[in-house]
């Protein structure tokens, strides 16, 4: 998994959990059966690990790089790119976590903005980004955009317009907002070596007609099979098929989000549905209530039948 400026990343990528024991610690072991499941079961060949869904503003700069290293090593050979994510409130911290993702030969980084000190501006947040790059500059660099969580509401097209003079190694957006004209206006002004990713899953077929190059999320873990087939689907020009795996995915998603749908149930709605031990979330997150996981699984497989 050499860094590589020049490959493209497209389809699924699944953000993945990070395994804990039940003691709070994190869980190495679980790492390697993990890539397993989703290579094997799941036909997923791209992971973005230490994100939101990672629980990376949870984790200390150690626990972040150890995270890191392994999912790299466990991934090489069976694993197409292992994007980490590096962002942090301190630029020290993610210049750091930067280094090393480089020195673990990761195939890319991505960085979300600082969510305590907000960026006032597109120009801030873009001078923040750079700093960030600038300590490993041949690595494909993605800015994670994610203003329901951040609260920093800057379009992205703003933060992407001209920021490939400014980082030469820029790659791509992993675009987790709900805005599809911004979206849209990402994709129709990036050049082709760039890689506009949605991070909505279940607006996904959305994001693909506007001409979106793949798709980064949760729900890819456990129902990566059934998108694949939205995708074949979509690029055969079979939208009937498309549609309705799609409407499939929201009707799983209605159900979960009725339950009260947030890391610590689809945490455990992954282990439900994989057979891993991924363990509780860390607090401030709650772990699942013990029926929810177990009653989203259920509508999964009498929506799913079988992959």
């Amino acid at each position: 998994m050499a860094p590589s400026v020049d490959k493209m990343l497209t389809g699924l990528i699944a953000a993945t959990f990070t395994p804990f024991t039940r003691e709070g610690e994190i869980n190495l072991v679980e790492i390697g059966p993990y890539i397993d499941y989703l290579t094997e079961k799941q036909g997923v060949r791209n992971i973005f690990v230490n994100g939101t869904t990672g629980e990376s503003m949870s984790l200390s700069v150690t626990e972040r790089k150890i995270l890191a290293e392994e999912w790299c090593q466990k991934a090489k050979g069976k694993m197409d790119q292992v994007i980490v994510h590096v962002g942090c409130m301190s630029l020290k911290d993610a210049q750091e976590l930067t280094r090393h993702a480089a020195q673990i030969r990761a195939d890319a980084i991505a960085v979300i903005a600082p969510s305590f000190f907000k960026p006032s501006n597109a120009d801030v947040l873009k001078s923040f980004l750079k700093e960030v790059a600038s300590v490993a500059p041949s690595l494909p660099f993605y800015y994670y955009h994610l203003p329901a969580i951040t609260g920093v509401n800057v379009p992205a097209k703003d933060v992407l317009d001209g920021i490939e003079k400014l980082i030469p190694s820029f790659r791509g957006v992993k675009f987790s907002g709900s805005d599809l004209m911004d979206f849209g206006r990402c994709v129709s002004d990036s050049p082709p070596h760039w890689s506009v990713l949605y991070g909505v899953d279940e607006q996904l077929l959305a994001a693909l007609a506007m001409g979106g190059h793949g798709a980064v999320g949760s729900t890819y873990n456990y129902v990566g099979c059934h998108v694949n087939k939205l995708i074949s689907a979509f690029e055969n020009g079979d939208l009937v098929q498309a549609r309705t795996i799609q409407f499939k995915i929201q009707e799983l998603l209605s159900y979960a989000m009725k339950l009260g749908f947030d890391l610590g149930v689809n945490k455990q709605l992954m282990s439900e549905l994989s057979g891993l031990c991924l363990g509780p979330p860390r607090l401030p997150v709650m772990p699942c209530p013990p029926d929810h996981a177990q009653s989203i699984a259920w509508k999964y497989h009498s929506i799913f039948p079988e992959c």
